[in-house]
């Protein structure tokens, strides 16, 4: 009996391998995996050491440390553009837009510059054990977002509090996550809580994954993603009478740098001829977004490179197929 188990573990053993190679949705869901119980794994490991200084936003350091490391086991490369505005020691509200879980991997990442840094999460994650736990002792903020005021509460003592220490505050003001190559309208939560305390809005943008990640069609293939944080949007002298004008600001600076870097990124994506974008200055942000403004901005440019991301998943099903029809000759 021993023996067909070990027969049956080798079986499988060789055939991961050619799984990977020639199916995307196993190769789908094994990264997600890899994700997933790394970090939960991580999170458990942790969980002894967060009750030294428990719910401590530099708890999340640690979890950064050890977690950021999935990066290169899913193929994915992250470039920061504009540190220097992200690693000021100030409180801050930073709002950047929700793409995917993937978010998370991109904030680990970051996390050694942002130093003190907490994130506004929905309460249902809190749930999700060991992970949730692991959350809650590292710092993250946990909100009931069905129960309006129990939330505002909740927010209003952590504005304070984020003020007094200089900490910054993740919020995804898109609210949910939406992989859609475009930013969706704002929640204005984010922009009351930099108003009450006069803190600057500090903009993040994550550049578009539909280049690499396709959850429809079960996609995730190796991918770079630029995360390009803007200067600060200060909110000294702004009332509440100001929210909607400041929160417009804000999102028409994002959806600009979205388009600019998305483009850039989609252009080593593209299966047909686009207007050429020159090289990206990596620590330069104004400069990089001006070198491909034309093409995204452009009335056709920044629609092409999107559908080149698409265009170059029937390629990828081409060569999938080819290395299939190999395998099964050897």
């Amino acid at each position: 009996m021993s023996s067909y188990i070990e027969l049956l573990g080798l079986f499988v053993l060789l055939m991961l391998p050619f799984l990977y190679e020639t199916n995307h949705i196993f190769r789908y869901y094994f990264k997600f995996l890899i994700y997933y119980g790394i970090v939960s794994f991580n999170s458990i490991i942790l969980m002894p050491a967060f009750l030294i200084r428990p719910c401590d936003v530099r708890n999340l350091l640690w979890a950064s440390t050890w977690c950021h490391r999935v990066t290169a086991l899913i193929g994915l490369r992250w470039e920061l553009r504009g540190k220097e505005h992200l690693e000021k020691d100030q409180a801050c509200i930073i709002v950047a837009n929700h793409q995917s879980s993937l978010d998370v991997l991109g904030m680990f990442n970051i996390w050694h510059v942002m130093n003190k840094c907490t994130v506004v999460a929905k309460r249902e994650l809190f749930y999700a054990w060991p992970f949730g736990l692991a959350a809650w002792l590292a710092g993250l903020i946990f909100i009931d977002r069905v129960r309006g005021e129990k939330a505002r509460e909740t927010l209003n003592a952590v504005n304070r509090r984020i003020k007094k220490q200089r900490i910054k505050l993740w919020v995804f003001p898109e609210g949910t996550r939406r992989n859609t190559g475009e930013l969706h309208p704002f929640k204005k939560g984010a922009f009351h809580m930099a108003i009450d305390q006069q803190i600057p809005i500090l903009p993040v943008v994550f550049s578009s994954y539909c280049s690499f990640l396709n959850d429809k069609k079960k996609i995730l293939n190796a991918g770079r993603i630029v995360i390009t944080t803007l200067p600060p949007v200060s909110t000294e002298g702004l009332t509440k009478d100001d929210i909607d004008t400041l929160m417009e600001r804000v999102r028409a600076q994002m959806t600009e740098t979205f388009k600019s870097t998305s483009a850039e990124m989609l252009q080593r994506y593209k299966t047909h001829k686009t207007p050429p974008i020159p090289p990206a200055v990596v620590n330069g942000t104004a400069e990089a977004v001006a070198a491909v403004a034309a093409v995204a901005n452009s009335s056709a440019g920044y629609a092409q490179l999107h559908a080149a991301a698409a265009s170059s998943y029937e390629t990828y099903k081409s060569s999938a197929a080819s290395k299939a029809t190999m395998l099964k000759t050897l």
